[in-house]
């Protein structure tokens, strides 16, 4: 499996708004998979983050098309060569 950065740009709508709900069930589903391993979201932006687990960038695209929301979105996708940080690494040891 490959990693990948997705960010999408979005418009809110009172539209968009009434599919928040399923689209976030959706987006559970996915990290409970492990496919997702980041989402985030900024209001002030209006965009979202997503690092995700695929094969390639057209899984990517098909596992994105199932959101209630896709077609409020405008989306790039970037595979990743390096991804580091503290929830991949091991727990620091702590001596009894």
């Amino acid at each position: 499996m490959k990693k990948y950065q997705v960010t999408i740009r979005f418009e809110m709508s009172e539209e968009f708004m009434e599919l928040v709900p399923p689209h976030r069930t959706y987006v559970n589903y996915l990290i409970n998979k492990d496919i997702i391993d980041q989402y985030a979201v900024s209001m002030e932006t209006q965009r979202v983050w997503i690092t995700m687990n695929a094969k390639d960038k057209e899984e990517v695209d098909k596992l994105l098309e199932k959101s209630p929301l896709y077609k409020f979105w405008t989306i790039e996708v970037d595979e990743l060569f390096v991804l580091d940080g503290q929830h991949f690494r091991l727990p620091a040891v702590q001596p009894n």
